[in-house]
């Protein structure tokens, strides 16, 4: 008589078969991407040209967000990421998967540095509170907040997130 594998150990099998085969780090879900940064579009998100993709990659910056361009400390924001990820330098993602538009979000690190505190830390970003699972970015807020950095000069900043609201009107 034929013995029957425990179901577990085939699982395992069946999932380590689908990761291994996955066409690349992208659709794998978690990974870490070493990229060259190619344009820096905003406060939160970039394009990166990563080895095996034809086309440059969209990456947004997880669990931070930066005051929309149109905003007050938009331009700001955006010349800020642009200094610590300068276009042609190598940028490391630790992807955490994809948003709604389809780019790949995850933490970026340039020079050593992860960029995501470093725009929460200089007043560049607001911590995302919907989606922000990292409790150091919090205090890097609070920091930047007491010491008015960046954003944080102004008197009652808007978040974006209640700014992308309130410019979509009634409906």
């Amino acid at each position: 008589m034929m013995q029957i594998l425990p179901k577990l150990p085939f699982a395992a099998i069946i999932a380590l078969t689908l990761w291994v085969a996955a066409p690349d780090a992208t659709a794998a879900g978690s990974a870490e991407l070493r990229c060259t940064v190619s344009s820096v579009h905003d406060g939160d998100s970039l394009r990166v040209r990563c080895p095996g993709n034809r086309r440059s990659v969209r990456v947004r910056m997880e669990q931070i967000d930066a005051p929309e361009l149109e905003q007050a400390y938009g331009k700001h924001a955006r010349d800020y990421l642009r200094r610590l990820c300068r276009v042609g330098s190598d940028a490391v993602i630790h992807t955490t998967g994809k948003d709604q538009y389809d780019r790949l979000l995850g933490n970026v690190y340039c020079n050593g540095k992860s960029v995501n505190e470093e725009m929460v830390a200089s007043g560049s970003a607001w911590v995302y509170k919907r989606y922000a699972r990292d409790r150091k970015l919090f205090r890097l807020q609070d920091e930047a907040r007491a010491q008015r950095r960046g954003l944080w000069s102004a008197g009652k900043p808007i978040e974006p997130w209640r700014w992308r609201y309130e410019q979509r009107g009634p409906r």
